[in-house]
Parts: C-alpha cells; structure tokens; sequence
C-alpha cells in the first residue's frame, strides 16, 4: 500500500471539505448583500416594480416617517406611498440614500440578517440636508426565487 499516496488522498479531501462551505458561504452573502442592494437601489419611479419585487410576503418594516411601521402582503409598497406623501407634505426634494459596507451579514439555512451603516442626503424646502450615521437593518428568506426581503429596519443617530 502507498501511504504516501493514500495521505496526499486524505489531505486533498480534508481541504476540499473546509475550503467548499466558504466558498458557499460567501456566494450566499455576496447574493444576499445583491438582493438588499436591488431593493434599496430601485426605490424611484421608474424602477419601482424590480424593488418590490424584492419583497417577500409578509414584509415588516419599521421606518422614522409616519405611521412608523407597515407589516403585511403589501408592507414595501404601502411604505414607499408613505414615504413620498411625507416627502411631498414637508417639502422633501432629492431624497438619495448611499449605503456602506456591511457590519454583518449572517446568513443559517434559509434566513439571512444583514446590518450596515447608511447616509441619507436630500433638500428640505430647497436646503441641502444630510442624515450620517443613519443604520440599515435587514431580514431576508431563501425563497424559489431568490433571496427577499422579510424585514427592515432604518434607524437614524
């Protein structure tokens, strides 16, 4: 019997074995980080219906305009008519939002949680205002279709 044969064989399959869950691992991160950038990258007119596609249901949100917090089969959209009626009833103009790079993201099985730090920029009655150190907080679901959305959080400093 060739041993040394026998424990380059053994070795090969022990790194295989450690090496191929992080490589998994990664590419779910890397897809779970994509699906929070297709929702939150979309939120404008013209590209709303790729957002919402993002949305499981039901979908939870909790957000600083009012009512604060929407829940259910049609939570994203309901939020994001909110959010432009508020817009509109205080003079928001220009509302961008840039996300940095992720503090976490835990992804078990078929759930994933992601938490990063944002900046929040836009006019209010024509003067510029910018919101730092704002965090974004998100649920998401392996579902058939991808990755998407259960719950999100946004919370300014």
């Amino acid at each position: 019997m060739n041993f040394k044969r026998l424990a380059g064989t053994i070795l090969t399959v022990v790194l295989a074995l450690a090496v191929a869950p992080r490589s998994t691992y990664a590419t779910e991160k890397t897809d779970v980080l994509a699906a929070v950038h297709q929702f939150f990258d979309n939120l404008d007119p013209d590209h709303l219906p790729q957002a919402l596609a993002m949305c499981d249901s039901p979908v939870s949100i909790i957000d600083e305009i009012p009512p604060h917090e929407w829940f259910g089969p049609t939570a994203c959209a309901d939020w994001w008519k909110a959010l432009n009626e508020y817009n509109d009833k205080n003079g928001i103009t220009d509302l961008t939002g840039t996300r940095g790079t992720p503090w976490t993201i835990d992804v078990t099985g078929d759930r994933a949680y992601v938490v990063l730090p944002a900046t929040e920029t836009y006019k209010q009655n024509g003067k510029l205002v910018s919101e730092p150190h704002c965090v974004l907080t998100v649920a998401l679901k392996l579902t058939p279709a991808g990755w998407r959305i259960t719950a999100w959080a946004w919370s300014k400093h």
